[in-house]
């Protein structure tokens, strides 16, 4: 059937661009999973003692240089506040409770943060693969008290370098992307082209997919069933760019994945096989509209993740400063 010129344009009204077809995910076997896990793998690339993955390629002279693009001395939050409410997508609500003896008050935080609700960081330990974790480590070494390789504690020093917002939706002229909509490579080609950034060894990449402007228009819904993100064929631009942190404002793998036995490709490929740590539900709407201010994209990225020893992640306040 051929459109006319009027009845797409009554397309648009009813439908607008956002609600149309966008990118359909290509089905993925196990094979090509594990091809891909030997292709962007890091394993052994800082020693086979090493426990800090791609945070290896934030240098001193990379630092220096992300320093350098403080011009304003604008700072930004990329965290949301801890939820404590339960909701469609916080089954763990943060439980604080509140003290006081004499002049003097207290709390106590009990907190599961790792999921699609609170902002935080996954450490290497976080996932394992064929009974390993990152590096060849034994995934029995993470004990009930902690892990004993890959904890958090790596990351002490905390994360300091330049830091990129990677907007998908100003990409293709939308307000968000649709849930369930893959990332490509070639989206992220296309990206470095239009704002003629690219994207270098050791940066912090933070891809936007509108998840909170998605969310605002059309009400919650079950993000781990339906979400933007990216596609696990992806992950080897990621590892040809070698970033050092990979961070979004859901949690980086597309919903559902379509990679067979496996609901989260990307953490795995990214986590287990190039070591480089994910940052999950990011508050990217105040980053863009400071970005958009400034009228650019790249800035100096900080975060100090809790220095827990053994643990598989930390909710943490990760701060862009242009």
């Amino acid at each position: 059937m051929k459109y006319t010129v009027l009845t797409f344009i009554l397309l648009l009204f009813f439908f607008p661009l956002s609600a149309l077809p966008q990118n359909k995910p290509e089905k993925v076997s196990r094979d090509q999973l594990k091809t891909w896990q030997k292709e962007v793998s890091n394993w052994g690339r800082w020693g086979k003692e090493d426990q800090k993955g791609s945070l290896n390629l934030i240098t001193a002279e990379k630092k220096v240089a992300a320093a350098a693009l403080v011009q304003e001395g604008v700072s930004v939050s990329l965290a949301y506040p801890l939820s404590k409410e339960e909701n469609i997508n916080n089954g763990d609500p943060l439980i604080h409770q509140l003290g006081t003896s004499g002049q003097w008050a207290g709390d106590t935080y009990t907190i599961n943060y790792h999921g699609y609700a609170h902002s935080h960081i996954d450490a290497l330990c976080h996932i394992a693969g064929d009974e390993l974790l990152y590096n060849g480590f034994p995934a029995d070494s993470r004990k009930a008290n902690g892990a004993e390789k890959l904890g958090i504690q790596q990351m002490s020093e905390g994360i300091f370098s330049r830091g990129i917002l990677v907007d998908i939706p100003w990409l293709k002229e939308l307000d968000y992307l649709e849930p369930g909509t893959p990332i490509l490579a070639s989206d992220l080609d296309a990206w470095e082209k239009k704002s003629g950034i690219k994207v270098e060894s050791g940066d912090i990449l933070l891809i936007r997919t509108g998840k909170l402007a998605c969310e605002k228009q059309r009400g919650p819904w079950k993000y781990s069933e339906n979400a933007a993100g990216l596609h696990a064929s992806a992950v080897s631009w990621l590892r040809e760019r070698d970033i050092a942190v990979l961070g979004s404002d859901g949690a980086s793998d597309l919903f559902p994945s379509g990679v067979e036995g496996q609901s989260h490709p990307v953490h795995l490929l990214v986590l287990h096989s190039m070591g480089t740590p994910i940052l999950d539900n990011l508050n990217l709407e105040d980053l863009l509209m400071e970005a958009k201010k400034q009228n650019r994209w790249a800035f100096l990225f900080t975060a100090a993740p809790l220095r827990i020893e053994g643990g598989t992640g930390s909710p943490l306040n990760p701060i862009a400063i242009f």
